[in-house]
């Protein structure tokens, strides 16, 4: 899942966020440095809404669906790097009595890929690859079409015109190797179907060949190439491609809780044998993956999510101009809505789509962040640079809902 240079938009300063400086926000104070024409600074980018602090609207809200058993997780409101708000609920592991805390890591589903994006773009401000550099220019085995006519630039915005080929999600993979292999031959049947510049639905193959373009170029296998100089780099000490053995043993590990068509819950990774009756993701279960396919997924805690946002707007991950080209707009987007939104509409006032992740402006102001979903797993990172929150929402349980949550935390952010 997910959600992008808009035209009249200043973004040559370093915008920093997080604990150093809030976009448009003198570092360690409150002044508006830098209002952009057409449209009203925040008021005081330096208040913390009643709505944010514990016992506010936001806090309530999650209380009262956690009592409700609709959600089990950990929410996250941190500002210019502070905790203002962290809850935990529900249990990580039922049958062991491990409950739900910030220091659990939770799986990430599709609000992983834009760590692929990061990687892609640390080779790019080294000279290691070009943006512009079509997939035949690092990959053998694609058609003619897609080797020639397909540029990195194309995959990370979500304009690549591929299909998305199936994936057997019957299949309970064994090895790291497997999955690597499985996954080289999955995006090699990508077809383009429409032009190259054309925007796509969630095409995988824009996920997983980057994440190959990363293993050709460093000579490492993706998933350590992240941990080392991604996750290491912004300290993000509890956040990993954890294997399922891991999963099965850490207790820092939350376990995914899928709902079967009767209305039960099971430990999905302890039941490989049962698959989600959704509509959208029919049969799926996330624990057969061995370790999640490359450019996709993995684990992370709330509070890592919140210091690979300061990370990004520090320099420490990419060079400020590569941070600002991660989270510029590329193209608009329509309406969204449908799937796992439940035909929700997007909480925004304009959505577009950046690299490997949807930016929009909701109140006016900017809204940088991914979400991600797979049977017994909810999850979603924001980042607000105009003001210098950071929210996350983990959650290990069906019938969570994900949107609406997202919409209560955005708007009490930027309301």
């Amino acid at each position: 899942m997910g959600l992008d240079s808009v035209r009249g938009v200043d973004r040559r300063r370093v915008l920093r966020w997080g604990g150093v400086a809030a976009a448009g926000v003198a570092a360690g104070g409150a002044q508006v440095v830098n209002a952009r024409p057409g449209r009203a600074a925040p008021a005081d980018p330096g208040a913390i809404p009643p709505a944010a602090r514990p016992g506010g609207a936001y806090d309530r809200y999650v209380a009262k669906l956690a009592a409700e058993g609709k959600f089990s997780g950990v929410v996250l409101l941190s500002h210019r790097g502070r905790t203002v708000l962290s809850r935990s609920y529900g249990m990580a592991d039922k049958e062991k009595g491990v409950r739900n805390d910030p220091d659990v890591a939770f799986y990430l589903s599709s609000a992983g890929k834009p760590f692929g994006a990061v990687a892609i773009l640390q080779l790019a401000q080294q000279g290691k690859v070009k943006l512009w550099d079509t997939v035949g220019a690092y990959l053998t085995g694609f058609a003619k079409d897609v080797a020639e006519k397909v540029t990195i630039h194309h995959l990370l915005s979500g304009t690549s015109g591929l299909n998305n080929p199936d994936v057997d999600v019957q299949r309970v993979f064994q090895s790291r190797e497997e999955v690597r292999s499985y996954n080289e031959r999955w995006a090699r049947q990508a077809e383009l179907v429409s032009a190259p510049g054309t925007p796509t639905d969630h095409a995988g193959a824009e996920v997983a060949i980057p994440a190959q373009i990363v293993e050709v170029v460093t000579g490492k296998p993706y998933w350590d190439y992240v941990e080392e100089h991604i996750f290491k780099r912004c300290g993000m000490t509890g956040t990993a491609f954890f294997t399922r053995p891991q999963w099965l043993t850490d207790k820092h590990i939350a376990h995914p809780y899928m709902e079967l068509a009767d209305g039960s819950l099971v430990d999905a990774v302890r039941n490989l044998d049962k698959g989600s009756p959704s509509p959208h993701q029919p049969g799926k279960n996330p624990g057969r993956n061995f370790i999640d396919a490359p450019g996709d997924g993995g684990f992370a805690t709330a509070p890592d999510l919140v210091r690979f946002a300061q990370a990004l707007g520090d320099g420490t991950v990419l060079d400020p101009h590569y941070a600002e080209l991660f989270t510029g707009p590329k193209h608009p987007h329509p309406p969204q809505g449908g799937g796992l939104r439940g035909g929700r509409a997007a909480p925004a006032d304009a959505s577009f789509g950046a690299y490997t992740l949807p930016v929009h402006i909701t109140n006016g102001q900017w809204v940088w962040g991914r979400a991600g979903g797979d049977p017994g797993a909810g999850a979603s990172w924001n980042i607000y640079p105009d003001t210098g929150w950071v929210g996350v929402i983990l959650s290990n349980c069906d019938g969570v809902p994900l949107w609406e949550i997202i919409e209560q935390e955005i708007q009490t952010i930027t309301r």
